[in-house]
């Protein structure tokens, strides 16, 4: 398995954890979550990158190597 397609669902995970807790410590907190969380934002777009990524390298193998 190549770095992206390992990085992928690591990434997801990472950034869905790190929202939760986020959001539960604002609910702790009794201030409702903000509307825009910074940590899904990124996730998604660490997310994209990854999977450009893992196309580029699927698709250009050999031409990396070479």
């Amino acid at each position: 398995m190549c770095m992206f397609c390992a990085a992928v669902p690591v990434a997801a995970a990472t950034g869905t954890s790190l929202d939760n807790k986020q959001r539960k410590q604002a609910q702790a907190q009794g201030t409702t979550p903000k509307r825009l969380r910074p940590y899904k934002t990124l996730t998604l777009i660490v997310l994209f990158l990854l999977v450009v990524g893992s196309v580029i390298v699927h698709t250009r193998y050999g031409w990396f190597w070479i």
